[in-house]
């Protein structure tokens, strides 16, 4: 499922790009790993289905991530020697926002990153 969310936004700035904007390649990547942790952490995090929405605007990429769990995710504190549990903090670190908002059935993580 995370390698099938990733293809999916890929194409999706790919048809971006034939239509005329002119998204970075190394911005493509940043926005291809925030899409595969998201969808990672929903994966893990929640007993349900989750699903993915993306938008371009002008330039800024909108990701959203919708799960089953009423959590909203949490940033480890820094720490250097631990192993894993550091993709929200790569998201944040990559994105111009991050947000969570609470739903009827869990959750919507809505990410933004300019890719221009």
């Amino acid at each position: 499922m995370i390698a099938e969310a990733r293809s999916f936004a890929g194409a999706f700035l790919d048809r971006a790009v034939v239509r005329g904007v002119a998204v970075v390649p190394m911005k493509r990547g940043d926005a291809l790993l925030v899409v595969s942790e998201l969808v990672t952490n929903a994966v893990r995090h929640a007993p349900g289905p989750c699903s993915l929405a993306l938008d371009l605007d002008e330039g800024l990429l909108k990701i959203a991530v919708s799960d089953t769990s009423k959590r909203s995710p949490q940033a480890q504190a820094f720490e250097p020697w631990r192993i894993g549990q550091h993709g929200l903090e790569i998201v944040v670190a990559l994105c111009d926002r991050v947000d969570s908002v609470s739903t009827a059935r869990g959750k919507i993580v809505c990410a933004q990153i300019t890719v221009v």
